[in-house]
């Protein structure tokens, strides 16, 4: 998922972007409201997650204002105000939860994943198949005829872009934009490192190939017996 994070504390936010990379998430950090504001009116976020208390602009009024024009993204507000009367506040405001601190980051992942499954009912399937190939978003595990496959978070990423376009090609540039979250070509070999990795641990030992080239338009993963 793209996540938009607005937090001006500097450590707690090194610690949120650093523990959602882990997870799998590419986040983008804004640390004051406006810059939160700006960053919520130009990019598409599968969720926000805002801390109350901003320099610049308070988060309450970022959410209410990006509400005010049409932005439905998910909120996630986070604050060491946990009354009920400033939940309350919170939701009314635009939030779709609320989570007071202090938090583990645990829950605070299980919130945003709940949130995102909520928008995007379409995307809720949380087990993708491919052959007798198994890739599960929500424990991130992945098995092959059952038996696990250990994967590095970015292998995850790219295995389970290639899954979720199971007989499509992928080309370079969906690839860099959706796993790498770069929008311009690195001039690297970074794709074909990692779709080289991906195949020695997802085909190698397997009779059927499943992670393929495309030749002069990219890369694809098919299950040949469908």
């Amino acid at each position: 998922m793209r996540i938009l994070l607005v937090e001006d504390d500097r450590e707690t936010a090194a610690y949120l972007v650093k523990a959602l990379k882990e997870a799998g998430h590419v986040p983008d950090h804004a640390a004051d409201g406006e810059e939160g504001a700006f960053l919520a009116e130009t990019n598409r976020y599968d969720v926000m997650v805002v801390d109350r208390m901003l320099p610049k602009k308070d988060g309450l009024t970022l959410v209410a204002e990006a509400r005010g024009k049409g932005n439905d993204t998910p909120v996630l507000i986070l604050s060491a105000l946990g009354q009920v009367d400033d939940r309350v506040t919170g939701l009314r405001a635009g939030g779709d939860d609320y989570l007071a601190k202090p938090y583990a980051f645990s829950e605070l992942l299980a919130r945003v994943e709940v949130l995102a499954r909520r928008r995007k009912p379409g995307e809720a399937e949380t087990l993708l198949r491919v052959g007798d190939l198994e890739l599960d978003r929500l424990s991130h595990t992945v098995r092959r005829a059952q038996t696990p496959i250990p994967l590095q978070p970015r292998e995850f990423r790219l295995l389970e872009y290639l899954m979720k376009h199971a007989g499509q090609v992928v080309t370079r540039t969906m690839l860099l934009e959706n796993v790498w979250d770069y929008h311009f070509d690195p001039q690297t070999n970074v794709i074909d490192v990692h779709i080289s990795r991906l195949r020695s641990k997802v085909d190698k030992g397997f009779s059927e190939t499943l992670v393929h080239t495309v030749r002069g338009a990219g890369y694809m993963i098919r299950d040949s017996h469908r």
